[in-house]
Order: C-alpha cells, then sequence, then structure tokens
C-alpha cells in the first residue's frame, strides 16, 4: 500500500501563493492516476485537480481554474499543486489521493474512486 504525504501548506495573504507537494513512499506512483481535494470546515470534501499516469492529461476543477496547476514527478514519486491568487475561500485541508490503473490515461473526479490517501496539509488564506 502507498503511503501519501502532503507539504506546503501554511497561512498566506490573499492573492499569494502556495505549492503543495505530495510525496509518496512504499510503492511507485507511476501507474496511478493522482487527484488533490480539500475539505473546508462543515463542507464535503471536494475536487481541486486530477493528472494522468504519464502527466499529459489535467484538469482543474471550475473554482480553482485559471489559478491551478497540477504536475507530477515520477521519478521522485510526487506530485505537485501550485495555487496561485488564492482566496479566502481556498482555505481548506488539502489532501493528494493515489488510484492504481496501469497505463489509463484516464482521469477521476470522484473521492470514491481514490484509494489511497494523504493526512492532509493546512491552507489558510488571510483577506
Amino acid at each position: 500500500q502507498v503511503q501519501l504525504v502532503e507539504s506546503g501548506g501554511g497561512l498566506v495573504q490573499a492573492g499569494g501563493s502556495l505549492r503543495l507537494s505530495c510525496a509518496a513512499s512504499g510503492q511507485t506512483l507511476s501507474s496511478s492516476a493522482m487527484g488533490w481535494f480539500r475539505q473546508a470546515p462543515g463542507k464535503e470534501r471536494e475536487f481541486v485537480a486530477g493528472i494522468s499516469v504519464s502527466g499529459g492529461i489535467t484538469t482543474c476543477a471550475k473554482s480553482v481554474k485559471g489559478r491551478c496547476t497540477i504536475s507530477r514527478d515520477n521519478a521522485k514519486n510526487t506530485v505537485y499543486l501550485q495555487m496561485n491568487s488564492l482566496k479566502p475561500e481556498d482555505t481548506a485541508v488539502y489532501y493528494c489521493a493515489a488510484k492504481p490503473v496501469g497505463n489509463s490515461g484516464a482521469l477521476y473526479y470522484n473521492k470514491e474512486s481514490y484509494n489511497a490517501w494523504g493526512q492532509g496539509t493546512q491552507v489558510t488564506v488571510s483577506s
């Protein structure tokens, strides 16, 4: 079973940027589709971004489109989420998730599709 550890969260002013990292151990991520999700207090965990196995296909949720870049470095077994122009409504715990898919180029938007999760990293955006 892969272990995922997120890092890079913190307190940032509105308009600022953060780069979150998700490092894997115990298993390679090179055959897993990856996703970033976030959960604000009292809200459901929601999809933020997804990336295919090769990294050639990516997507960001409508709420963060234009401010979000997801990338991966399979050699480092790490996935990244760059968030720019942060808003107070981006405040949440951010989680990365993995779904083993072999060579599939598919993206997965539902949290139920993923079978490995990190512990999350807090992002707080002050106004």
